[in-house]
């Protein structure tokens, strides 16, 4: 049987694997490549280096440099569309006639290109972009990006209807299936690819809860303070968050409280280490956007999993954790949960529902079946 072949546009060099969206991309391709497709890389690049580890689970990788700089702010197009634009992207695709995954609306601005008509064209959605960006501007603080989040979250929503010209959309959680599935033909949902092979949860008890995000987006430093101020305040219930490049009003904050502590900059091997021997991963947010894939390390590797509304709306994990709609609420079910061991039964609950939804080997061959 000749070998499939796909090429798959990226918005970020995907390795290593260490936030939400190459985490994604990364482990779809080892999946494909597991199951024996030639996947023909092609990463916009704009500050992570040149992966040489990409080649082993490659057939090729080509990088192109993402553009930059204040007149692509002007542009109709979306920011973060425009600037992953590229003529020598488009030669390399012409070179053959294989099927072409586009990663997210950043890197669908040629998908509309006349010279790639005739071509299968799937797109993955990682999230309803003009949402995300929308959130975004809400709880942004400096007024010039809050101007730009707002401008960008209405130029995607105009942008979208670029999908109109996909075979294929890969909606990644339900909610998004459903909204997307009223505007588009041919949507089907593909959850997020993730690290989890199996579900690798210590029974028995941890002494400390855990909060883990990068801390340099907005988003999660809100999470942050909320845990900080209104969930760990008085209370013995011992918290760290670790997280990247944490600014200096959040670590003063954590400061305050004898309880908690702030580590900046670890390896992602000591998060993993985190997240398995935490008795409690506390995972607030306030974007109900795609799926956050540190909710699904946190079912696969830890023990009790406590959430806001948002972080499992619209998502199928729901009856995984404990949901709080306060932060009262949260706090009395961490100071509950802090003394009460996590049991075999508990475990098995979680691989009933993670290793049907979120197997990798299923979710890559929904993909590999649209392009027989």
């Amino acid at each position: 049987m000749n070998p499939k072949h796909l090429h798959i546009i990226t918005f970020d060099v995907p390795y290593p694997p260490s936030y939400g969206g190459v985490i994604d991309v990364y482990f779809k391709i080892k999946e494909l490549h597991a199951q024996g497709v030639r996947v023909h890389l092609h990463c916009f690049e704009y500050g992570r280096a040149i992966a040489y580890q990409l080649n082993e689970i490659c057939e090729s990788v080509n990088y192109y440099k993402r553009k930059k700089g204040l007149r692509y702010m002007f542009s109709l197009f979306p920011y973060i569309a425009v600037t992953r634009s590229s003529e020598e992207l488009i030669q390399n695709l012409l070179k053959d006639d294989y099927p072409i995954l586009f990663e997210g609306l950043h890197c669908c601005y040629h998908i509309n290109d006349s010279r790639l008509k005739s071509r299968k064209k799937i797109v993955r959605s990682h999230n309803i972009e003009h949402d995300y960006y929308s959130s975004l501007a809400k709880v942004e603080k400096k007024m010039f990006k809050k101007v730009y989040f707002n401008n960008e979250a209405g130029k995607l929503k105009r942008f979208e209807s670029v999908l109109n010209k996909a075979d294929h959309i890969l909606a990644i959680s339900p909610a998004d299936t459903k909204y997307l599935s009223q505007k588009y033909n041919h949507v089907i949902q593909v959850p997020a690819f993730h690290p989890d092979e199996k579900v690798v949860i210590e029974p028995g008890k941890g002494n400390f809860a855990f909060y883990h995000g990068n801390l340099e987006i907005a988003e999660n430093i809100e999470a942050a303070l909320f845990l900080i101020n209104k969930v760990f305040n008085g209370i013995h219930v011992p918290l760290i968050i670790a997280g990247k490049n944490p600014p200096a009003f959040l670590i003063d904050a954590a400061k305050r409280y004898s309880n908690i502590e702030l580590r900046a900059n670890i390896p992602t091997e000591e998060i993993y280490k985190l997240v398995k021997d935490a008795q409690i991963n506390v995972l607030p947010t306030f974007q109900s956007t795609g799926i956050k894939l540190k909710l699904l390390t946190s079912l696969f590797n830890g023990r009790y999993c406590i959430v806001n509304p948002p972080m499992v709306d619209g998502t199928e994990l729901r009856n995984l954790c404990v949901v709080c709609d306060s932060a009262a609420d949260m706090k009395k079910e961490v100071i509950r949960l802090f003394d009460l061991p996590f049991d075999t039964a508990e475990i098995l609950r979680r691989e009933n529902v993670l290793l049907e939804k979120f197997s990798n080997s299923i979710n890559a061959k929904k993909i590999t079946e649209l392009f027989r």
